[in-house]
């Protein structure tokens, strides 16, 4: 069985194999019981995205027998997530990314965890 960390680091490959830019990996296991891990990368168009997140879903299942639970953002092409269960990517063109600033939301989220445990 493959692990969840795991899955990260085939995902990033998969995104790496098309030139995924800013890539990071989010470890939310302690905020949220949706996911394990959040992979953010992002593609220089609509075209790109879309090519980094059907690469993603492909590689995953040909290479590993790892399918997608399901996607949303396709057919628009600015924000692609794919969810994998215990790992959810995000393929955003880089206005889109900055918008929404998920890695900020998602750090700020554990800075606030830790000041109010320490209360």
């Amino acid at each position: 069985m493959i692990e969840n960390t795991e899955i990260s680091r085939l995902i990033v490959d998969a995104l790496e194999d098309l030139k995924a830019s800013e890539i990071r990996i989010i470890d939310v296991r302690d905020q949220t019981s949706v996911t394990d891990w959040l992979v953010i990368a992002s593609g220089t168009s609509s075209r790109h995205v879309k090519s980094l997140a059907d690469h993603v879903v492909q590689e995953m299942k040909k290479k590993y027998g790892i399918s997608a639970l399901g996607s949303e953002g396709a057919d628009v092409s600015e924000w692609v997530l794919v969810d994998f269960d215990s790992v959810v990517l995000h393929v955003m063109q880089p206005p889109i990314r900055e918008l929404y600033d998920l890695e900020r939301l998602w750090e700020r989220r554990v800075r606030g965890l830790k000041d109010s445990s320490e209360v």
